[in-house]
């Protein structure tokens, strides 16, 4: 699946998009595995409640399913109006 990152969490992890090869079944569990990956990682997904994610370009929660989801992005709460 493809992983976008937006904002702050794209500078700290280094690249905006990425594939990903998982077998996570929820979002939660694919933030698991790509904090496990390195420090730049653990960093990016230290507050998940500094984040918000779409599956799917629909917003969703952590606890998600991704069985045949092609895409995840995590980015900051927006604001504005």
């Amino acid at each position: 699946m493809d992983v976008l990152y937006f904002a702050w969490v794209r500078e700290r992890i280094g690249h905006p998009r990425e594939r990903v090869e998982t077998g996570a079944a929820t979002v939660r569990d694919l933030v698991e595995e790509l904090r496990a990956r390195e420090e730049r990682y653990a960093a990016a997904f230290a507050d998940l409640t500094a984040l918000r994610v779409a599956v799917d370009q629909e917003l969703a929660d952590f606890d998600a399913p991704l069985s045949g989801v092609r895409e995840v992005a995590f980015f900051p709460p927006m604001t504005g109006g």
